[in-house]
């Protein structure tokens, strides 16, 4: 099977990008709003690149822009697949937790690349009443290679549109993280995977 490395700029650059959104822009097209947001946060890296090397600001940038805008719960459910009946409601909120944080400091470590790449969004066709879509862009890189990235959002009951899977190149973020999910717990349990998530954000 086709795998990504997720840590790689393009893919973390199209992610912040898309989702750095603030409350107020809630109700606005899912294709217009990533077209919208990708100018926003350009124009502050470019106008503050300090805070690529200072921690509380980043941090800060990311929990502000980027957090409210994905459903992490969701996306952990999907990446579980099946094994997610599996685990109890304590398990579940602590692999949410933990899959946020992963997925959150892998962003950030390469949010540097965003500066040189532009994103280009294609027009997006959905009837009023759609409460899932799916928004196709390529991101251009600084070397001239463009690179498809989807997202699949959905709509919640407050209008708000939240990601919940990312498709780079034709492979799912959800799909890339659910074969290696599934492989620790088959192997070992749900506890194991667990641990395992909470090593890797030490």
């Amino acid at each position: 099977m086709k795998r990504l490395n997720w840590k790689s700029g393009f893919f973390a650059t199209a992610v912040i990008a898309a989702f750095a959104v603030t409350a107020a822009q809630a109700q606005v097209a899912p294709d217009a709003l990533i077209k919208t947001v990708a100018t926003d946060v350009t124009t502050v890296l470019k106008a503050d690149p300090a805070i690529l090397s200072n921690a509380a600001k980043l941090k800060e940038l990311i929990e502000s822009k980027l957090i409210p805008n994905f459903n992490f719960a969701r996306m952990t459910q999907l990446a579980m697949g099946r094994n997610w009946a599996k685990a109890s409601p304590e398990q579940q909120a602590a692999l949410t937790k933990e899959f946020q944080t992963l997925l959150v400091r892998t962003y950030s470590g390469a949010l540097a690349n965003f500066r040189n790449n532009t994103i280009e969004v294609r027009p997006l066709r959905m009837q009023p009443a759609e409460t899932d879509v799916t928004v196709k862009t390529v991101i251009n890189q600084a070397n001239g290679q463009g690179i498809p990235i989807d997202y699949s959002l959905e709509k919640g009951a407050d209008g708000s549109w939240k990601a919940y899977d990312i498709i780079v190149g034709g492979v799912s973020l959800v799909t890339n993280y659910r074969d290696e999910f599934n492989t620790v717990i088959r192997d070992q349990s749900v506890d194991a995977l667990i641990k395992q998530l909470q090593s890797k954000n030490k």
